[in-house]
């Protein structure tokens, strides 16, 4: 047990005024007014948390215990987990020399109201609540505040409390590398390499292991776009290292960890991971890809962190870890953490998703709200990223672009064929992205690989959602003008989008026009592209609009993903599943040969002649 004096005096001389910031809008953290946050010095208040030190195991997460007594309780009493836990005055940097910095100048983490757990709150002014703590490089302290969220009063602090190496190597993400026999590996550490040398050691299961070394890549404040990235959202990120498996045997079962091996010749080590290796392209074999866009996080401890609106991404989640065994290879089509400018959500999201990215694959897009914000060079200029600009995800998460920076690529995985766009950049025809686009569906042998699916976050094809139609669009304006004449020449498939949050098919269209009338089998040639918008991964949900368009053959407003199974080179399964209970809510079928593919169809054929 321990007072918070000394500490609040500490505060006290750290007090100055400050210019407003400009709030983030949606988000409960973006809604606390940091700085505004006032010292209260006439309370007696008492905070303690325990245990102060986690992960003796090498966890790298624990739930700990906070009990807190507040003499003058209220309702809108609540408390802040912040990281690092010296969240005073001198954390804080000005931009301006002429302006002082305010009392606080980081959001929390995550926070909760302090008679979450006991409704006798503000009659006994004592409490208890449970947190979750990831390792996130840092210790923290629990802060209770009055006042609410716009006129925050800071009463005290708690105890610190840190992991046993705040250090150690977390969260690896897996992705395809350049080469179809190649992996690489992603993960976050608090050691720079002037401290520790990065690498991975792995090899076949029961078979001998060998070291690979890694990169490394960091990036500052300055590194932001904005606010409130570059201000109260500001957290360091630590050390993001990236290794290549190279020369892999199709299919083959591999153990790995991750290390460091430090000044003194010892080694620090994460626990042992494993993965398949992906199929050779063209191999035929039972092939299982799930997409979904939208997804954020959620708190399974029940924080009102700026997320909590996205419960569903936990029911995601916990649905493809329940699922991981049928599953070969993830496509998180944008919008993945909605960060949104506080930067500790990255750390959040990557544990999250650790189950299923340290096992499979786990392939990104670039969202509105990874990469958009005024003056930066996305195509559309808004401030859905929070200032982040792009730069976090193309730091954080490794695909096989050209260029980190133009997080368009595409990937084979065996009888697959995936052309990823970037719709945060400009993807109309003429543009560097739209000539990658058609190289991509082009130089694919549909002998071998015959299922060419085209991914992208923003609909560039066809949706119901509300906004859409009031546009009157049905997509994003210019969309279907650019690339329909690419998915018809280049007989694409399928096409999956997030962006809108709910799940929508359309029949085998073109132009506008249905192709085929059939709703859950097909055989022969599609004659168009079945567009699926699968934007229900967690964030909440979006509309439809009343108007029900010909071409729209099944909605649902809820969270799912889409599956689909590539038995062979002749027969596609593909589902859509929702996340609370894994049921399949659609499904719909592909039967072809390889000659329906050389069928002419409507703008897909070179001219021919009459002559003999």
């Amino acid at each position: 047990m321990r007072t918070t004096s000394l500490f609040l005096l500490a505060l006290c001389l750290a007090l100055s005024p400050f210019g407003s910031a400009k709030k983030g809008g949606e988000h409960p953290l973006s809604k606390i007014a940091i700085h505004r946050v006032t010292l209260a010095s006439h309370d007696w208040v008492y905070l303690k948390a325990s245990p102060s030190l986690l992960g003796l195991k090498g966890q790298t997460y624990e739930w700990i215990n906070l009990e807190y007594i507040n003499a003058n309780p209220s309702s809108d009493d609540w408390i802040g987990v912040f990281s690092p836990s010296n969240f005073s005055s001198s954390v804080c940097t000005a931009e301006n020399p002429r302006e002082f910095p305010p009392l606080l100048c980081t959001a929390p983490i995550k926070y909760q109201y302090a008679n979450y757990s006991k409704e006798d709150y503000v009659g006994t002014g004592k409490g208890t609540l449970r947190f979750r703590l990831i390792n996130q490089r840092e210790d923290f302290a629990f802060a209770l505040f009055s006042g609410g969220l716009e006129n925050p009063k800071l009463l005290g602090a708690s105890n610190r409390i840190s992991f046993a190496n705040p250090k150690a190597p977390v969260y690896p993400r897996l992705s395809q590398g350049k080469e179809w026999n190649e992996m690489a590996v992603t993960w976050t550490s608090g050691y720079s390499i002037d401290e520790a040398v990065p690498l991975v050691e792995w090899g076949p299961q029961r078979g001998d292991q060998t070291k690979s070394p890694a990169g490394t890549m960091t990036f500052g404040r300055r590194s932001m776009c904005g606010p409130p990235a570059r201000t109260v959202g500001w957290r360091d990120p630590g050390f993001i290292h990236t290794s290549f498996l190279k020369n892999l045997w199709p299919n083959q079962m591999y153990d790995y960890r991750l290390g460091h091996r430090l000044r003194d010749g010892s080694y620090v080590w994460s626990r042992i991971y494993s993965f398949r290796a992906s199929p050779y392209p063209g191999q035929e074999s039972l092939q299982r890809v799930v997409v979904f866009g939208d997804m954020g996080k959620g708190e399974i401890d029940g924080s009102n962190e700026y997320n909590s609106g996205e419960y569903g991404s936990l029911n995601t989640t916990r649905q493809l870890v329940r699922d991981l065994a049928g599953i070969d290879i993830v496509f998180h089509i944008g919008d993945l953490s909605y960060a949104n400018g506080y930067l500790s959500q990255w750390d959040q999201f990557t544990e999250q998703v650790e189950p299923i990215a340290s096992s499979l694959p786990y392939m990104i897009a670039s969202g509105n709200h990874e990469r958009d914000w005024p003056g930066s060079g996305s195509f559309y200029e808004n401030n859905d990223s929070g200032g982040e600009c792009g730069v976090p995800t193309q730091t954080m998460f490794y695909v096989p672009a050209e260029k980190r920076a133009k997080l368009w690529y595409s990937t084979d995985y065996g009888m697959f064929r995936f052309c990823v766009a970037d719709t945060e950049q400009d993807w109309r025809r003429g543009s560097e992205q739209y000539e990658f686009l058609e190289r991509c569906m082009a130089s694919v042998d549909r002998q071998k690989q015959p299922w060419l699916v085209f991914l992208a976050h923003r609909v560039l094809g066809y949706s119901s959602g509300h906004f859409y139609v009031q546009e009157g669009s049905f997509a994003e304006p210019m969309g279907r003008d650019s690339l329909q004449e690419l998915w018809q020449r280049h007989r694409v498939d399928l096409a999956v989008y997030g962006h809108v949050h709910n799940y929508e098919r359309t029949c085998p269209i073109y132009q506008n026009v249905c192709t085929r009338k059939e709703r859950t089998h097909y055989e022969g040639a599609l004659k168009g592209t079945i567009h699926l918008v699968a934007g229900g991964g967690g964030a909440n949900l979006a509309e439809f609009a009343d108007v029900e368009a010909s071409w729209s053959l099944v909605r649902d407003y809820d969270y799912g993903f889409v599956k689909m199974t590539a038995v062979n080179r002749t027969t596609l399964r593909v589902e859509y599943k929702k996340s609370r209970d894994g049921d399949v809510h659609d499904a719909f079928t592909i039967s072809r040969d390889y000659r329906d593919l050389l069928a002419c169809v409507p703008d897909s054929c070179p001219r021919t002649t009459l002559s003999t």
